[in-house]
């Protein structure tokens, strides 16, 4: 469904995946990957928002690279600047936007564990673009008072890789700041339990539930023709 492209900019070419719905237009959502990189599961996600009406772009940190353990994933993340991390998603965000099958003057982001430290700094930096942040798994920090998007989280209590305290920390700042924000927790499932390509970690039970709440949010957000 979906097609690789270039991502053109004045410091950087950037790889992406942009998935486009069969009616040819919608509203634009932002895939974030997680530290694996833009790999099966982020261009299969893109495919899957396509087939509920959205236009999906995910854009690639790593150049090409991605990794399938904690320690190669790592040596990635390590390696990323903030600058050029920055570049990535501003960048990623204004090419969605621009798209001609883009309906939507404001996009949504979704991240996965580092993507949704970038969705949130997307929604913070570039407010008047970022109308709704679905984070898997990821935090983040920021002025919410800027912000104008509505928020919604899906966590595991036990997560070794983002502590409760934190998680309920950032959920109490961006309501503080009034705005809408719905963190959902599931019970047994730990870190990355969406991605069904990490059998060590994938929960179906949560990730049929939090993607049955996250395809219900992104239509409250950014409505399109097609609701199921």
């Amino acid at each position: 469904m979906g097609n690789w492209l270039e991502i053109e900019s004045s410091e950087a070419n950037i790889r992406g995946y942009l998935a486009v719905p069969d009616a040819g237009k919608g509203p634009g959502v932002l895939v974030c990957h997680a530290w694996w990189g833009l790999n099966e599961f982020v261009t299969g996600l893109c495919d899957r928002l396509a087939g509920h009406g959205f236009v999906a772009l995910a854009a690639d940190m790593y150049e090409g690279r991605t990794a399938t353990t904690i320690d190669d994933a790592q040596a990635l993340v390590d390696a990323l600047t903030s600058e050029y991390s920055q570049l990535v998603a501003t960048t990623a965000l204004d090419t969605l936007l621009s798209q001609r099958e883009t309906s939507s003057d404001r996009a949504a982001a979704i991240g996965f564990s580092l993507g949704g430290y970038w969705a949130i700094w997307l929604s913070v930096n570039r407010p008047e673009q970022v109308a709704a942040v679905t984070t898997f798994y990821g935090a983040g920090e920021g002025d919410f008072a800027a912000a104008e998007a509505a928020y919604q989280g899906h966590f595991a209590p036990d997560d070794e890789w983002e502590p409760q305290e934190w998680v309920r920390s950032l959920e109490t700042a961006i309501a503080s700041a009034g705005r809408d924000v719905t963190f959902h927790w599931y019970d047994g499932a730990g870190h990355w339990f969406f991605e069904d390509n990490r059998p060590d970690a994938y929960n179906a039970d949560a990730a049929d539930l939090a993607w049955e709440r996250t395809l219900s949010f992104l239509h409250t957000h950014l409505p399109s023709e097609h609701t199921t």
